[in-house]
């Protein structure tokens, strides 16, 4: 199935640039699904495959790179605040969901990693705004295998608001421990909007805390429909943090997937065989909770004026998708720019198209 590429550039209440990009059925889509990238990670090129095989079963896709992140302006892979990213993720994607063609469209949120977290603190935010989650490996606890004790967590606290961007927080490869196909893991570690670095302290701290907050409240709090999946031989997030969520929330929709044997890149890092198991496993999950019969009544969304996001009139040069490869062609297909209204503001966007 054909499908179209867009690439547009807001601005933040913070007015900080920020890349978004959507992949689009030629046809009316099924549902909407917002992207929540990982930790260092972005959408266009790391998540492309992930768009594209949802937009080629029906799906409008639509992604973010988080402050600091991928082709988004702002100190790299610095999380001032966990709040922020959420904040930006829900004006722009509820900005999309008022949207005249997508009104009444069923919306879902995908998560992967931390972008778990981001899509759990969005259902926290909006409780009856969405129709159900995907989470893919998601960090909303901390496993007690790596917990810092309390002490440390003081002492980092105490010289956080001194040295918040210092690279000083000692990790492993994560490359390494997270995508196991030797190939793919090259690929991975060639993208250069990947943050490859060391954490920031602040970094580390706001995602620990963000981590140890959803773990008190996901019986509370989480009652959207979700399917997590997670390898059972993960050692990025562990597969226990998936377990609790299933157990503790109180959705009374809820499914979960281990894979045995599979590493923490279910969807990215796995031979493709393995990939191809996860999304007909996500894409089944998605078609049942899109049909009439199965989805959540959610409060409707009406024209949406209050919108924090302006675009900015830049944007990069376009992308092909070819679908057979699923790899980035040098010639674009078809460039266009047009000004249109978004999110309730007078602005202009510059969008680039290419076919799938």
């Amino acid at each position: 199935m054909d499908g179209e590429y867009q690439e547009v550039y807001i601005r933040n209440s913070r007015g900080v640039q920020l890349f978004t990009c959507r992949w689009l059925p030629f046809s009316s889509p099924k549902a909407l699904v917002f992207l929540c990238h990982g930790y260092g990670m972005e959408c266009s090129g790391f998540m492309r495959e992930c768009g594209v095989r949802l937009a080629n079963a029906g799906y409008a896709v639509f992604g973010i790179d988080y402050e600091g992140h991928g082709r988004s302006r702002g100190a790299r892979c610095y999380i001032k605040k966990f709040e922020n990213i959420v904040n930006d993720c829900n004006e722009l994607f509820k900005s999309i969901c008022a949207e005249e063609e997508y009104r009444d469209k069923c919306r879902f949120l995908y998560g992967e990693s931390m972008g778990g977290a981001v899509a759990l603190l969005l259902h926290k935010k909006e409780p009856t705004f969405w129709n159900g989650a995907v989470l893919v490996a998601p960090m909303c606890k901390i496993s007690e295998k790596v917990k810092p004790h309390p002490l440390v967590i003081n002492v980092l606290t105490r010289v956080e608001e001194i040295i918040p961007k210092w690279k000083i927080v000692p990790t492993k490869d994560v490359i390494d421990s997270a995508f196991k196909d030797p190939v793919k893991r090259e690929e991975i570690r060639s993208n250069k909007l990947i943050y490859q670095d060391k954490p920031r302290l602040k970094t580390a701290l706001e995602m620990l805390r963000t981590s140890m907050s959803l773990e008190h409240t996901l019986h509370e709090q989480v009652r959207l429909p979700f399917f997590v999946l997670h390898g059972e031989a993960d050692t990025v997030t562990d597969p226990e943090v998936s377990r609790a969520l299933y157990e503790k929330a109180s959705s009374a929709d809820k499914t979960i997937k281990l894979y045995p044997g599979m590493w923490h890149g279910l969807t990215s890092g796995e031979p493709d065989g393995n990939v191809e198991i996860v999304f007909v496993d996500i894409i089944t999950w998605l078609e049942k909770h899109t049909s009439d019969d199965n989805s959540v009544i959610v409060q409707p969304i009406h024209t949406y004026r209050n919108a924090i996001l302006k675009m900015n009139t830049t944007a990069s040069p376009p992308q092909t998708i070819n679908k057979q490869h699923q790899q980035q062609s040098p010639r674009p297909v078809r460039t266009q720019s047009h000004r249109r209204y978004f999110c309730g503001l007078k602005g202009r966007r510059l969008q680039h198209h290419s076919a799938m």
